[in-house]
This record gives C-alpha cells, sequence and structure tokens, in this order.
C-alpha cells in the first residue's frame, strides 16, 4: 500500500484507480458476454441452462425456487438474524417512502393544462451476487425501493452454490420483502433471461443489483432492450481523518472495504505523517489472522492508498477529484469538512458512523456509483423503478394565442409541417 506525500503524484494514482476496471481484457469479455446473450435470445432456457452447468457447475433444473423453499429459509434462519433483517426492512421502507416522486399539474390562464405523471414499472429484476459471499442486504437494498415504487412483480436472480442451492439467509431475506419469485441462476446468461425473456423467465423493463464484470457487461450491452440501474465496478472508499480520528477505527474501515473483492479500493487521506505510518501498520496487523487475508492483501497491494495532505482542503479536493462511492469523514470537525464535497455516493460522519451502518441498516441505499460517477448520478432508489410521463393539453384559445411563437420556431427550424400543424386548424 502506497504512501504519498505529493498532491500531483496522488491526483495520477486516484486516477489509475478510478480506471481500474479499464483493462485490455475488456474486448474479450465483451465478445464473450455478447455470445452468451445471443444464445439466450434465440434458445432461452437451454442456453441459460447450458452456461450455467458451463460457469456454475450444476444443472438449475428446476430453475425456479418454490414459495415453500422461500418461507422455509424464513422459518429456519436465526430468531436473533430475523429480528436484525426486520430491523433493517423497516428502516430501509421507511426512508424510501420519503423518496416517491410526486405528480404535478401546472394550469395555464388561457386553459391549457401540463403535467408531469409517475408511475411504476409493471415488473422488475433484481440480481443478487452469490459468488464469494453472500448478500441478504442486496436483497432488502432492492427489493424495497422496488415494492415501494408499486412494482407488480419482482423477479430476483442469484447463483447457487455448487450445489444449486441459494444461501439460505438470502432466501429469507427476498421472502420478507415479498418477492415469490426467485431462479437460482447467474451471471450473463441470467441478465440476459431477464433481458430477453424465456419459457420460465418473464422479461422485465428494468434490471438492477451489482455483480462481476461479466454482469455488467451484460447490463450494459442489453441497455435500450432493458431498463438498468447503473454499471457499478468494484467497490471503494475514501476516508479523510485528521489526528483525533482512532487509527484501529480507519483500518478496520479500510479493511472493511477490502474484504469485498481483489478489485476493491481502500484509500486515506490525512493531515498527519504519523498517523500514516500507524494506520497502515496496523493496518497489515489486522490482515495477518483475517480469513480473507488473500482477498484483503491483493485489494490493498494493487488499489490500497495513502495520501499524506497539508491540510483538510487537499483532502477535500483530491476526494472530490476521485468522487467516492463511500466517503467517511473522521476529524475533529466533519461538518465542516463536509461542506466542500461535491462529489460521493454516500457520506458516512464522525467515528460512530462506520459504512457499514450504511451497508446494512442506516436506511439509504447502499446500490451506489462507482467508478467515479458520483459526479453524475446517486443511488439507487424508487425513481429507478418509476417513469414519468408529460401529459399537455390546449384548447382553442391557449393554443391560437401561443401559436405565432410554435410557428416562428418550427420555421426557424426549417420544419414546415410542425408550422402547418398549427395553421391548419385556424384556417376557417
Amino acid at each position: 500500500m502506497k504512501i504519498i506525500n505529493n498532491k500531483n503524484e496522488a491526483v495520477q494514482e486516484l486516477r489509475r484507480i478510478s480506471t481500474r476496471t479499464n483493462s485490455e481484457n475488456n474486448n474479450k469479455i465483451n465478445l464473450i458476454v455478447e455470445e452468451i446473450l445471443q444464445e439466450v435470445k434465440n434458445y432461452g432456457d437451454l442456453a441459460v441452462e447450458k452456461y450455467t452447468k458451463k460457469f456454475d457447475g450444476y444443472n438449475p433444473n428446476p430453475m425456479q425456487v418454490s414459495t415453500d423453499t422461500l418461507k422455509d429459509a424464513w422459518d429456519e434462519i436465526d430468531s436473533n438474524l430475523k429480528h436484525s433483517l426486520e430491523v433493517a426492512h423497516k428502516r430501509i421502507k421507511k426512508f424510501h417512502e420519503k423518496e416517491i416522486p410526486s405528480s404535478f399539474t401546472i394550469k395555464g390562464k388561457h386553459g391549457d393544462t401540463v403535467e408531469r405523471r409517475w408511475r411504476p414499472v409493471k415488473n422488475a429484476g433484481i440480481y443478487i451476487p452469490g459468488g464469494r459471499a453472500a448478500y441478504p442486504s442486496t436483497v432488502l437494498m432492492n427489493a424495497i425501493p422496488a415494492t415501494v415504487a408499486g412494482v407488480e412483480e419482482i423477479i430476483m436472480v442469484s447463483p447457487g452454490d455448487i450445489e444449486g442451492k441459494i444461501n439460505k439467509t438470502v432466501l429469507a431475506a427476498a421472502y420478507l420483502s415479498g418477492i415469490k419469485t426467485v431462479f437460482r441462476i447467474g451471471g450473463a446468461q441470467a441478465i440476459g433471461a431477464l433481458a430477453f425473456g424465456t419459457n420460465q423467465i418473464s422479461k422485465v423493463d428494468v434490471i438492477t443489483g451489482p455483480g462481476n464484470i461479466y454482469v455488467t457487461t451484460a447490463k450494459k450491452l442489453i441497455y435500450g432492450s432493458t431498463g438498468i440501474d447503473s454499471l457499478a465496478g468494484p467497490s471503494e472508499i475514501l476516508i479523510i481523518a485528521d489526528e483525533t480520528a482512532q487509527n484501529t477505527h480507519i483500518a478496520s474501515d479500510l479493511l472493511a472495504q477490502a474484504e469485498h473483492d481483489p478489485l476493491a479500493s481502500s484509500i486515506l487521506l490525512t493531515t498527519s505523517e504519523n498517523q500514516a505510518k500507524e494506520v497502515l501498520e496496523e493496518l497489515y496487523k489486522k490482515i495477518d489472522d483475517h480469513p480473507r487475508k488473500e482477498i484483503c492483501m491483493q485489494s490493498i497491494k494493487n488499489w490500497g492508498l495513502i495520501v499524506i495532505c497539508e491540510n483538510h482542503q487537499s483532502c477535500i479536493e483530491l476526494s472530490n477529484h476521485f468522487a467516492p462511492e463511500h466517503l467517511e469523514i473522521l476529524a475533529f470537525d466533519s461538518k465542516k469538512i463536509l461542506e466542500g464535497i461535491e462529489n460521493a455516493g454516500a457520506i458516512f460522519l464522525g467515528k460512530w458512523t462506520p459504512e457499514a451502518v450504511g451497508d446494512y441498516l442506516a436506511g439509504p441505499n447502499h446500490t451506489l456509483p462507482t467508478s467515479g460517477n458520483s459526479r453524475f448520478s446517486g443511488s439507487l432508489g424508487v425513481e429507478t423503478f418509476m417513469k414519468n410521463t408529460s401529459i399537455i393539453e390546449f384548447n382553442e384559445e391557449s393554443l391560437k394565442v401561443n401559436s405565432l411563437d410554435i410557428i416562428n420556431l418550427a420555421r426557424s427550424e426549417g420544419l414546415h409541417s410542425h408550422a402547418n400543424s398549427v395553421e391548419i386548424r385556424f384556417e376557417n
């Protein structure tokens, strides 16, 4: 893990980390995913079964998880875990209910009206990863905003283990969220099935949820046929700290990101040289007996970074440049630093708000923009599962009052029939 005390060098290193998935292998991955999607489009369930056997090592027949299995999963999980899922569900639902957009109508003085009307999509597909770890929290974060939006049918897909079984807690979270349709498939083939539809799986209007590079590539390629939430890359955290922050807290929070994935990125911006060195020492102590030591080591070695900054303003500028998915501010005056932050998916203030709070139950969604995309986008939410429609109604008077302006604008663009479509209505 590098320690840098030069701002220009830090900018270059942050750019390298931000573009870590833009590799020369992308063309090869695109070709593989294109072939998978085309086969799923042409052969449906047979192609899904073929690629599940090939990549995941099990036969997904039967493909759908029974409703009895979902209920059994809920009944069988530990009562303490059941309570924790219920607490998380309640907090996430309460937050997302505040996100519901409002339709509105504006009435003109000549009798015209213009409206914006919001409606949910009819059905949605949510992808829940099942590779290195199980993510019941991701079930809640995707299913709850869809349910709050009013989506009629939510289809969940998630890869099983080598025996084809989906993690029991993931199924329990699906049951709690009211999901009735679950398929034990994953990868690009699952995205293709949701995008194009098969005999068993309905074509959906929107697909959400994170996945590996093959899943993300598949979402990119089917966009336009079906809506998507975002193209999420590997997870990342950036921590702004000063000498008042506890080094053991910083090291723990950096590792909480590194343990996700070898491509995950953990970054510390500090105003203290001693803190930089001590955090690095603490980090390696914690990794030594970590159950996911290999993953953490790869992440920290390749994509970890500590930058010693001259002052808080320099920290703010570097953070805004990187535009992190997760930003923790562990400083004496966190609120003052917050005022300068322009780009971040989610921000966590103070020593009592580790990023894990947001991952599981704070309320805001944990599906966030990565790879610098927080410069122009935000988290998954209720609007992801909704669409808006404009409704326009003019009467004779309102069209007549505005007719000359419409005609002038149409003629300025050389569109004769646009102008004529207004003129003809007043010829008699």
